[in-house]
């Protein structure tokens, strides 16, 4: 039996709904399907105002030009994340500046960022690893001790609440990613989150592509011309409506892969009783929505162990990031390796292990039982 990494899932009403779309001759962005996950979304989580964009790496970026990022400006972020969180930072010609991460969650450590203020600092760039939510009360603090501003990367963690509150709800600017990989997806797609009350007029200029054509469609105007910067940041409704399937089905599909992760944590606990391996430790107050689950082993040559064997067995596990203050980017900014040691040992020792809503339904117990044998060869041969 093969276990693959991920396989997107699917509700059944994802045809049926990009056929009313593709039928409706309206395509582009901001149109039917659009506006139900928008209001959806505001209603339900509490968000200020959405923003669809073609996927989580196009709400970065757009939310990078909306704090209004300059050259000379620094935005403090975790190493341990993907490229599209840099990505984000440089193309404004600011520069980024990487933190170590806290083991038990990989998401930022607030202490070290702290440490890492200076006059230049005009941004926080947390991530919400695995659907864990950062530490939000403590980079609020930061944040509003400094005059900052905050922007959750809150690619994975659409669905999880921290204290209550939704994530993306508490800071000024989140972003999220509907990517295939992720557990609401339409293939490629995103959104930007803005609480802020006055930013989301420019928001509006920014998505489409710095023009002012939102007034025009509002009323305000009877012709529009481009006023500021931007990008064609919009999700086709195509897209939209199979994101709508998706977000109909959000609790179906969070009560799966929260089955999948709790039956990981109990065959992974006696190993890491033991020592041999840490699985995540998410604050008490904290509600995960089932992204992700990862496993950080004793030693790397055990990881490297754990992942060949278990491919032998068809059952597909993965690396996780390559941290970014070691790779190629990071050191033309000046980085090494060792200057974020802790960053750069975890990352040479964790693996994310396949996980997808479908797996509940079938694969599981073979997925468990071959991981199981796997690891017994390892610790108990």
């Amino acid at each position: 039996m093969k276990i693959p990494f991920n396989v997107p899932y699917l509700t059944g009403n994802e045809e049926p709904y990009v056929l009313e779309a593709l039928r409706s001759r309206r395509h582009c962005g901001n149109h039917q399907f659009a506006d139900k996950c928008i209001q959806t979304m505001k209603k339900k989580y509490g968000f200020h105002e959405v923003f669809l964009t073609p996927s989580g790496t196009a709400a970065l970026e757009m939310g990078c030009l909306l704090a209004d990022l300059q050259p000379g400006d620094e935005v403090i972020l975790p190493s341990y994340t993907f490229s599209s969180t840099g990505n984000a930072v440089v193309l404004t010609g600011a520069k980024p500046v990487f933190c170590e991460v806290d083991p038990k969650t990989m998401n930022a450590d607030v202490r070290h960022m702290a440490s890492l203020v200076t006059a230049k600092t005009k941004m926080l760039l947390p991530i919400d690893y695995a659907g864990i939510p950062c530490d939000v009360d403590a980079i609020n603090a930061l944040a509003k001790k400094h005059g900052l501003i905050v922007m959750d990367d809150a690619a994975q963690s659409f669905g999880s609440f921290h204290g209550g509150r939704p994530c993306g709800a508490g800071v000024d600017m989140a972003t999220f990613s509907f990517h295939e990989t992720k557990n609401l997806s339409c293939g490629e797609g995103g959104a930007l989150v803005v609480n802020r009350p006055e930013w989301v007029e420019r928001a509006r200029f920014l998505q489409e592509k710095g023009t002012d054509r939102s007034l025009v469609l509002s009323g305000v105007r009877s012709k529009y011309s481009w006023v500021d910067k931007g990008s064609s940041f919009l999700l086709a409704d195509i897209l939209a409506a199979m994101l709508w399937a998706q977000l109909e089905s959000v609790e179906e599909i969070a009560r799966k892969r929260k089955a999948v992760a709790a039956a990981y944590r109990d065959l992974y606990a006696p190993f890491e009783k033991d020592g041999c391996l840490q699985t995540p430790h998410p604050p008490p107050d904290v509600d995960c929505n089932g992204h992700a689950f990862f496993v950080i082993f004793d030693t790397a040559q055990n990881k490297d162990r754990f992942l060949s064997l278990l491919r032998a067995k068809d059952v597909h596990a993965y690396i996780g990031y390559l941290p970014l203050h070691s790779s190629k980017m990071g050191q033309r900014y000046g980085y090494k390796a060792q200057d974020l040691p802790l960053t750069e040992d975890l990352a040479s020792r964790i693996v994310r292990l396949p996980f997808y809503a479908d797996l509940f339904d079938a694969g599981l117990d073979y997925c468990l039982e071959s991981m199981q044998a796997v690891l017994k060869s390892i610790y108990q041969g």
